[in-house]
Order: structure tokens, then sequence, then C-alpha cells
């Protein structure tokens, strides 16, 4: 019986022998490979979390700048985090923050420079989608029309269409243009809840035009005509 169990064992190792002979090198190199893929997914995620805990330093210097209103400092600070740290998140809103602080105090090539950087470079959809309705804003307001409807055209993430459509109408009624003007708060408000208090300020503006979004196939009326004395 010991015989006939010495020789199974035998034939058993001779297969497994021959087995690794075989499909050995394989599953070493396929091993080697699963275990420098594991290290290097780990050792990128701690590049990422030192990344970020670097980053949130300088984003905490640009927040603290502002709130002093040492604009010097702001913009040193964010160009420490973007130039370091350009594709974290905490660059991008370092980036939106200085683009306030710095229109705030009467620098807007500043503000336009940093909300520029944000709306190329960012890797953030929904913080690219305000820097562009802020660039947007700061041409309206230096009556650059053409530059602002420029940053309002293509596609936006879900929730920023009817901010940009609302802002159009801005851009559309500075330029005098009423019409155009009106259909873009129509799809403005169409586009933002119901429940939003930002839909009542696109009603208010179409109001201002003659037109009633709320009434059924609503049209817009025809701009009064002053009376002759």
């Amino acid at each position: 019986m010991a015989t006939h169990l010495d020789l199974e064992e035998q034939e058993q190792l001779d297969q497994l022998k021959h087995f690794w002979e075989r499909w050995g090198t394989l599953i070493t190199a396929v091993l080697l490979v699963a275990l420098l893929a594991l290290a290097g997914w780990n050792g990128y995620r701690w590049w990422q979390r030192s990344q970020a805990a670097q980053a949130s330093i300088l984003y905490d210097e640009v927040d603290r700048a502002a709130q002093a209103g040492d604009t010097a400092r702001v913009e040193r600070a964010f160009h420490d985090i973007r130039d370091k740290f350009g594709r974290t998140t905490y660059a991008q809103q370092a980036g939106l923050a200085a683009a306030k602080a710095l229109y705030d105090k009467n620098n807007a090539d500043g503000a336009q420079a940093a909300l520029g950087w944000v709306a190329d470079k960012g890797t953030d959809p929904g913080l690219q989608a305000v820097a562009r309705l802020r660039l947007a804003a700061i041409h309206l307001d230096a009556k650059r029309y053409d530059d602002a409807l420029k940053q309002l055209d293509g596609t936006w993430p879900t929730g920023f269409a009817g901010l940009a459509a609302d802002r159009r109408g801005d851009v559309l009624a500075a330029q005098g243009k009423r019409d155009d003007a009106i259909a873009a708060y129509r799809s403005a408000w169409k586009d933002t809840d119901a429940a939003s208090d930002y839909r009542r300020l696109v009603e208010v503006k179409l109001n201002a035009l003659g037109v009633d979004p709320t009434a059924a196939g609503a049209t817009a009326a025809a701009p009064a005509t002053p009376a002759k004395p």
C-alpha cells in the first residue's frame, strides 16, 4: 500500500514538475507584472495625496491673501499653485478665488488671466464652466460683447446651460438685440429648476421685456410707444 502511495506521489510530483517547467516562467512573469502594477498604483495614489496636501496649503495662502486684500500675495500664491500643482482641483479653485480678489481690487486684467487659465487648462468641467461665466461677465462689463458671447458658445455641463443662456441674454440685451435677448432668456427660464430663485430672476428680466413666460403661448409684447404731447 505504501509503495502504491509513493508511486502516486511521485507521479504527482512529476506532473507538477512538468507543469512548472512549461508554465513557470509565464506564471512568474504575470505575478511580477501584477505586483509591479499594484506597487505603481499605490505609488500613484500616494503621489496624488501628496500633491493634494501641498496644493491645499497654497490654496489656503491664496484665500488668506484674498481676505487680507493683498493682491500681490494673491497673484504670487496663485502662480505657485498653478505652476506646481496645476492639475489639482485646489489650483482651479485658487484661480477662481484669485480672480475674484483681483477683480474686486480693480485688476480686471489679472482676474481675466486667472479665469482664462481655469477655463482653458482646468480639469474639472464644473469649475471650467464657472470660469467661462465669470469671464463673460468681465467682458460684458467692459462692453466687449463679442468676446463675452464667445465665452458662452459651445456645450455646458449639466446644470450650467440655463446660467449660460441667461448670461447670453444679458449680453444681447446690452447690445440692444431685444428679440435675441428674449429668446436667450426663454431658454434660460426653461433650463432652470422651477423651484429655484434664479428662475424668478430670469422671469423678472423677461417681464421687463414685455414677456410672461408662465403664460401659455406667451409672445413678446411690443415696446410701449410714448404718448405724443
